[in-house]
C-alpha cells in the first residue's frame, strides 16, 4: 500500500542567477496514512511552501509529491479530491458569502452534488457551534468563527488528508484549544492524515506522532515526537514539588536550576549523581517538602526546537 504523502527530491527555488531564493532544498518523506506529523521551522524556513506544493497551488522547480499514490502533476485532480486544506492567513473562505454557501461552494468545486453536501454541511456546522448562524455572512464572523468555517469548508468532501498551515494563528486562547481538541478528535476518532504547521510547540507535541523540522529549507530533524524527546533527554535530575519553593532554597544543590510558576516548583539538578540526589532528596523529607515527581530531565518540544534551529545555526556560522 502507498503511503498518504511521499516527497521525492521535492525542491523549489524562486528567481534564477544570483537572484534565486531557495525556499525548499531537495526533501525526500513519507507520511504514512492515519499519522499526525508536525512540520515545525521559524518563519521563512520553507513550511509554507511545502504545504502549499503538496496542495498542487504551486509547482516544484525539482522533485515531486505524490498524494495516495497519485502524481500532484500528472493526475492533480485524483490527488486534491484526497485533501482538505486550511492554509495560513484569514482568505481560505469567502468572506462575502454565508457559512452554509460557502460549504455549498466547495462541496461543489470538489465534484459533489448538492445532495451529497447538505448533511456533510449540516453535520460539520453543528459540530462546529455554527449552525445557528448558518446563513450569515462570513465576514461578519469573528476571526475564530471564520477558521472554523475554513476547517468545515476543508473537510466538507471528508477528505482522507488534511494541510493545516497554522491553523491556531490569531485566535483566542479559548478558540484555540476548540481547534486543537477537533484535530485530536479528527486524528483519533476518524484516522485522518494530516500535516499540521504551528509556532504553538506545545500543540504540536500534543497532537503530533512526528515531528519534523525544517531550517533554511531543510529538513534537519524527522523522528517520531517520543523519540525526538527521548534523543534530547538530559543526563540530569529533575525534581518536581507541589507547593512554591519559600524557605527551602538553603536546600537547593549548587548549580541547580529552578523555575516556579506559585503553585509548582521545578529543580533540576547539575548532574546525574544519584548520591547527590539522595541528600537532596533527604533534605526535603525533613522540610516536609510535598515532593511530586523524581525523573530524568526532559525538555520541552520548545527547547528542542530552539537547539535545534538557533544553537546549532550559531556553531555552523562561528566555525
Amino acid at each position: 500500500m502507498t503511503d498518504a504523502i511521499e516527497y521525492s527530491g521535492l525542491s523549489k527555488t524562486y528567481g534564477r542567477g544570483k537572484d534565486a531564493l531557495t525556499a525548499v532544498r531537495p526533501t525526500t518523506l513519507s507520511v504514512p496514512w492515519g499519522q499526525v506529523i508536525g512540520l515545525l521551522g521559524p518563519n521563512g524556513a520553507g513550511k509554507t511552501t511545502i504545504i502549499k506544493m503538496t496542495a498542487g497551488l504551486i509547482t516544484a522547480t525539482a522533485g515531486g509529491v505524490r498524494i495516495g499514490g497519485h502524481d500532484i502533476r500528472r493526475d492533480r485532480a485524483e490527488a486534491v479530491r484526497l485533501i482538505g486544506a486550511v492554509l495560513e492567513g484569514s482568505r481560505n473562505v469567502y468572506w462575502p458569502m454565508s457559512a452554509w454557501e460557502n460549504l455549498m461552494y466547495f462541496g461543489r468545486l470538489k465534484g459533489l452534488r448538492g445532495a451529497e453536501i447538505r448533511p456533510r454541511a449540516q453535520w460539520l456546522l453543528a459540530e462546529l457551534g455554527l449552525w445557528e448562524r448558518r446563513h450569515q455572512l462570513v465576514g461578519g464572523f469573528s476571526r475564530g468563527m471564520q477558521q472554523k468555517v475554513a476547517v468545515a469548508a476543508a473537510l466538507i468532501t471528508d477528505p482522507q488528508i488534511l494541510l493545516l498551515d497554522e491553523p491556531t494563528l490569531g485566535l483566542d486562547v479559548e478558540a484555540a484549544r476548540t481547534f486543537k481538541d477537533w484535530i485530536a478528535r479528527l486524528a483519533r476518532d476518524e484516522g485522518k492524515t494530516i500535516v499540521l504547521t504551528t509556532h504553538q510547540l506545545q500543540v504540536a507535541q500534543e497532537l503530533s506522532d512526528r515531528i519534523a523540522v525544517i531550517r533554511e529549507g531543510e529538513i534537519i530533524a524527522d523522528l517520531p515526537t517520543a523519540e525526538l524527546l527521548a534523543r534530547h533527554a538530559e543526563n540530569r535530575f529533575e525534581v518536581r514539588l507541589d507547593a512554591p519553593l519559600d524557605g527551602l532554597r538553603a536546600s537547593i544543590p549548587d548549580g541547580a536550576t529552578v523555575s516556579e510558576d506559585g503553585i509548582e516548583t521545578r529543580i533540576v539538578l547539575p548532574d546525574a549523581d544519584t548520591r547527590a540526589l539522595y541528600g537532596f532528596l533527604d533534605r526535603l523529607s525533613d522540610t516536609g517538602a510535598p515532593l511530586t515527581a523524581v525523573a530524568k530531565a526532559q525538555p520541552s518540544l520548545e527547547e528542542i526546537f530552539i537547539r535545534l534551529v538557533h544553537d546549532e545555526l550559531d556553531e555552523e556560522r562561528t566555525s
